[in-house]
């Protein structure tokens, strides 16, 4: 079959899709992958990696960040024109812009049949913090958007239970579509493999995009309550800086640097090293669909710390492969932070949990399979 996916970055579509393109590759399926068209600055690496895989690209225009309806307009135009083209057996969507405009363009083109319109919430996003007029006015065009896609999608996938409970909550999805689960994009546990944590003073490691809702302010906060006590402790901070709705300056981050709670890495196309140099991961997120950092750390044998909060609890077990906090609790990130630091035998034993229970549910290569069966598009046993 043809199958087009349709993402919003070249970079996130080769982290976290590796794994399922090249299994569609591999069972003779023709993909070709719609991502934006390259901005400036941008590393021509990502795209390389895709086609390496065997795939075809293809560009589409698209404003990541903005609310601009005449740019949305220009790509839903694109989006139409490209699928009239290319007349795929099977779309997959996945992020807020994409799954929008995908499946209405997918509707207005008449391709692929709505059974074949596949779509998955990867996470909610900046409109759905609601804790502002502005953001509450957002919620409602998303929810009107999003309604209108989903009435043009066959099935919509979620990552974890809260996403769907707060859809099914805002009358979003129509009965006419199917819902179903994923565990996310799931972990290359073999990429991604068991390292023995490091000896020495703990590093308590971030990993993700500088935005307010990963918790980064509270996060700073503990980090300056933990160092009262314990000045050996190091947090450290992996992941490009952002701008736009949501971001933290990086001016703020530099000012953290310079009062001693943090160090900032930057940003990385391998974050190997970095979790392997690291005692434990930490992602205070308000909000997440299924946290591949935090995958990623566990399928290296490191303990994490979360937020208490919808995605996070997916896959941290509390006691087992590492601690929740309530959210945007800067405290008890702190103590939770202590507990580590007080107990250090805790780290390697939530950090072999954590691998366990990567291996045991959210292997890629299981969660591929297991949603190419969804999709109708079957493959051989493994």
């Amino acid at each position: 079959m043809k199958i087009v996916v349709l993402g919003n970055q070249a970079r996130a579509m080769t982290n976290f899709w590796t794994v399922l393109l090249r299994r569609m590759v591999s069972d003779g399926h023709d993909v070709v992958c719609l991502v934006p068209d390259p901005f400036a600055g941008e590393d021509p690496a990502w795209e390389a990696a895709l086609e390496g895989l065997g795939v075809r690209l293809v560009h589409y225009p698209l404003d990541r960040k903005g609310m601009h309806p005449v740019r949305d307009l220009k790509t839903l135009r694109a989006l139409w024109n490209i699928l009239r083209r290319e007349r795929p057996d099977v779309l997959f969507a996945y992020t807020i812009k994409p799954v929008i405009y995908g499946a209405m363009a997918s509707a207005l083109a008449g391709v692929p049949p709505r059974a074949a319109r596949h779509v998955m919430i990867t996470g909610l996003g900046y409109m759905f913090e609601g804790d502002s007029p502005a953001k509450r006015l957002l919620l409602q065009v998303a929810r009107l958007l999003y309604r209108v896609a989903l009435g043009c999608a066959g099935t919509v996938y979620f990552q974890n239970d809260d996403d769907r409970a707060l859809f099914e909550r805002l009358s979003i999805i129509p009965g006419s579509t199917a819902v179903r689960k994923t565990k996310g994009t799931g972990v290359d546990v073999r990429h991604f493999a068991l390292r023995k944590p490091p000896a020495g003073p703990p590093v308590f490691l971030f990993v993700g995009r500088l935005l307010e809702a990963k918790g980064l302010r509270e996060l700073a906060e503990a980090a300056a309550l933990v160092r009262k006590d314990h000045p050996e402790a190091r947090f450290q901070l992996l992941g490009p800086a952002e701008k736009g709705p949501g971001a933290v300056p990086i001016e703020e981050v530099r000012t953290w640097e310079r009062d001693g709670l943090v160090e900032y890495l930057g940003e990385t196309k391998d974050v190997r090293p970095y979790l392997e140099r690291a005692s434990v991961v930490v992602l205070p997120s308000w909000r997440e669909g299924t946290p591949c950092s935090l995958m990623e750390a566990m399928s290296m044998g490191r303990a994490v710390i979360a937020a208490d909060a919808p995605g996070s609890r997916e896959v941290v077990r509390h006691g087992l492969n590492g601690f929740l906090t309530p959210v945007r609790d800067a405290q008890g990130l702190a103590n939770a932070v202590k507990h580590f630091i007080m107990n250090p035998d805790y780290i390697a034993g939530m950090g072999a949990a954590g691998r366990a229970l990567m291996e045991e549910e959210f292997d890629a290569d299981r969660v591929a399979g297991e949603l190419l069966r969804s999709m109708g598009l079957e493959t051989p046993p493994r």
